[in-house]
């Protein structure tokens, strides 16, 4: 996978606010607030044309400089996944750098991140979904090529849909 992702941004770095793309309205619809105290680390959204084992899109966590909006397509590259066990199941969060951000288009993998993130990122989807009487735990990280093998399993699972 040497071409870039279009990432389709969701919900902006930094609000509480929670939207989801309907596709059979064609609009961004506001989701929900989040009442746990935190904010969205990155932009947060999905990859066009990859769906995850459940049938939905597949996540995808963008690193911005600044955050973009809903709606805003960016072209990025997977660098790790998150992996949170969700009911019993494994569920990927894709992380992706920009390619068109000069202060990330040069991180390739996990190692890469700086650490505060990737404990920000984590500590999120706990720490929102414990807020909603959802636990998830954390299963772990991938780097660069278990994200793009994940991406991949999600284009073929798009193709057959």
């Amino acid at each position: 996978m040497d071409e870039p992702l279009l990432c389709l941004v969701e919900i902006p770095k930094g609000p509480r606010n929670k939207y989801e793309y309907d596709a059979d309205l064609g609009l961004m619809v506001f989701d929900r607030f989040l009442s746990a105290s935190v904010v969205f680390p990155t932009d947060y959204g999905f990859i066009r044309g990859a769906y995850s084992a459940d049938g939905d899109p597949m996540d995808v966590l963008i690193t911005v400089s600044e955050p973009t909006f809903p709606g805003c397509a960016v072209h990025a590259k997977p660098v790790a996944v998150l992996w949170l066990c969700d009911q019993d199941e494994r569920e990927p969060k894709v992380v992706c750098v920009p390619c068109e951000d000069p202060n990330w288009k040069n991180m390739e993998d996990l190692a890469d991140l700086p650490n505060q993130l990737v404990e920000e990122i984590a500590h999120f989807f706990v720490a929102y979904k414990k807020r909603e009487d959802h636990e998830v735990t954390v299963d772990g990280w991938g780097g660069a090529d278990e994200a793009r093998k994940v991406v991949e399993e999600g284009f073929a699972r798009g193709s057959n849909r």
